[in-house]
């Protein structure tokens, strides 16, 4: 079994909500790119990055 890692959390935010936000969102997160149209954007993104890659 693997061991949780920490959270790093440098906000004044208290680490309980980050997580409960955190798992509100994720459904939505991963519909999104499993969608056509989230993979589509996924992948213009990624050539985007491919510039700063090169730095």
């Amino acid at each position: 079994m693997s061991e949780r890692k920490k959270p790093i959390n440098n906000t004044d935010i208290p680490q309980h909500l980050i997580e409960a936000i955190a798992r509100c969102i994720l459904p939505d997160i991963l519909a999104f790119y499993g969608s056509m149209e989230g993979q589509r954007k996924f992948t213009e993104w990624k050539k985007q990055q491919e510039p700063n890659q090169n730095r």
